[in-house]
């Protein structure tokens, strides 16, 4: 793996756990991505502390080897337009970005006036943004004749008490709000805790005596969409200081019926192998995993 200046750069997880805790937003997106005749990922990560944004391109080739990241760091950030090329699998990758106008909205990803390209091949093998004209124009390139599909999310958001995020149900389907909120009540015996979590406002799951039920999961359907909830809270109640809960996501269609595996297992066998071009058909169900890490302040 390298970063912006070509130099080795590996994944530092105690690195990333040290910036959330400090209130830093990380947002992680994986698209599944065809090149050629191999399907790659492509990572994508935004980034945001109280006055900074950062950005960076991580993309996985068919080989365990063949991994590349360009790293835009918030202290770099002033360079808000440009482009970095390499070699990655013997192919030729260029990665365009465009930021000098983008706005964020006090949110960690950009909503509008920015993109970022990713082209292979003299195809742009992802696009983000709706800037699209203008990365056409700058990569002069065309566009991949399979879209890009979002797997999986990855998130990292700090509150007190309720935290929120939102979700496509469907590839091209409108955002939906899932919301998460913990609430301590005092009873005769004591403090009993409970957790909500909604969907568009809807109450979805509700768990009473969270202090018993700090792990489990739950399946529940929404708009013809079955969605499976995995949650982890235990250090939420019982260790000190600024901890995070974690929340799987899982979502399929109607026909796809629901893993009896554990969380992990589900989530390695929907990545499978990037150099792996099965079940990657465009009328494949649309499925979708998030990963959300909920660090609660004091």
């Amino acid at each position: 793996m390298q970063d912006l200046t070509g130099k080795p750069a590996g994944d530092k997880p105690d690195e990333l756990t040290a910036i959330t805790r400090s209130g830093q937003s990380v947002f992680m997106s994986v698209y599944k991505t065809k090149v050629g005749d191999q399907c790659w990922l492509i990572t994508i990560t935004w980034c945001k502390n109280m006055l900074l944004h950062g950005l960076s391109v991580s993309i996985d080739g068919p080989h365990v080897e063949t991994k590349c990241k360009v790293e835009l760091k918030p202290w770099y950030f002033w360079r808000k337009q440009g482009s970095k090329s390499f070699v990655l699998d013997g192919k030729a990758i260029d990665v365009f970005w465009d930021l000098k106008s983008a706005k964020f909205h006090g949110e960690t990803e950009p909503s509008s006036e920015y993109y970022v390209a990713v082209v292979c091949d003299d195809e742009v093998v992802l696009l983000l943004g709706d800037m699209k004209k203008d990365a056409y124009r700058k990569t002069g390139c065309r566009p991949s004749l399979t879209d890009p599909v979002l797997i999986s999310r990855k998130e990292h958001v700090t509150a007190k008490k309720k935290f929120s995020t939102r979700v496509k149900f469907h590839e091209k389907g409108r955002f939906h709000e899932i919301s998460i909120e913990s609430k301590n009540i005092s009873t005769d015996h004591g403090v009993d805790w409970e957790m909500e979590i909604r969907i568009d406002g809807h109450l979805m799951i509700d768990v009473k005596h969270l202090q018993w039920k700090f792990r489990g999961n739950e399946s529940i359907s929404f708009k013809k969409v079955n969605i499976e909830v995995f949650w982890d809270v235990h250090d939420w109640l019982f260790s000190p200081g600024v901890r995070h809960a974690l929340f799987i996501i899982n979502l399929t269609s109607p026909a796809a019926a629901f893993p009896a595996a554990s969380p992990a297992i589900s989530w390695s066998s929907r990545l499978a192998s990037p150099g792996s071009t099965e079940g990657f058909d465009a009328s494949e169900l649309y499925e979708f995993s998030l990963f959300l890490y909920a660090w609660k302040l004091e």
